[in-house]
This record gives C-alpha cells, structure tokens and sequence, in this order.
C-alpha cells in the first residue's frame, strides 16, 4: 500500500480551497487547506507536508516567501506555485528556488492532479492513481 501524502494547500480565495480539497482527497491524499498564508506557515511549524500547493499572490506575504519557508522546513517537500498572475520572470524565480512547478489560474483540477502525481513519484511514493 502506498504511504499517504499529506498535503497543503493555501489560497485566499476560499472557492480554491474548496474545489482542490476534495479533487486531492480523491487520490487519497491527506489534505488541509489554509486561506492565510500566516497560518500556514504556523502549520508548518508543526507538520512536514509532502507536498505545499500556494497561490502566489496573497497579503502580507507571498507564495514565494511560502516557498522558501517550506524547503527551509524539508528539503523533500514538494512546492506547486498556482496563480492568476501567471508572469514568466514569476514562475522562472519560483524554480530557481525551489518550486516543483507552476500552475497558471483557471486551471482544472486535473491539471493539478498530474502535478500531484510527477511529485508523488519524485517524492517516492507514486500514487495509484489515474487520470
């Protein structure tokens, strides 16, 4: 059986959360969402998460510094930029540092799930899972 992959996933619009939460927990993910991203980052103070999915463009602080707060926690966790503000010098700093990949809004939650699945098998764990 393969190991669950715990997930995060912060956004600041609540319809994201809503909508990403059940299509991870489909692929058997453990998963808590977080409309802040301060909150998140008091969360991963407490758990190592496999995998971090965050929007980018959030108040007081930004997907990126989430990103960099991450892989300071576990260098193997596994961090998925989402946006609305999809820039190509944004998602170029996001991988430099770090970032798994880089996902533009509107997106489907397939889109997503590929993702999920090419880090779970970076990660280790692939999940028995298809799209």
């Amino acid at each position: 059986m393969s190991k669950v992959l715990e997930v995060m996933i912060i956004d600041d619009e609540e319809i994201v959360c809503r909508r990403l939460k059940p299509a991870m927990e489909k692929m058997g993910c453990r998963v808590e969402t977080f409309l802040t991203p301060v909150d998140a980052l008091k969360r991963l103070n407490e758990k190592v998460f496999d995998i971090v999915v965050t929007d980018v463009r959030m108040d007081e602080i930004d997907g990126i510094q989430v990103l960099e707060e991450a892989r300071k926690k576990s260098e193997h966790t596994e961090v998925i930029i989402i946006t609305g503000h999809a820039m190509m010098a944004l998602a170029r700093e996001a991988m430099q540092k770090g970032a798994f990949d880089f996902l533009a809004k509107p997106f489907k939650p397939d889109d997503l799930r590929e993702i999920i699945l090419r880090a779970a098998v970076k990660l280790g764990h692939p999940l028995d899972y298809e799209i």
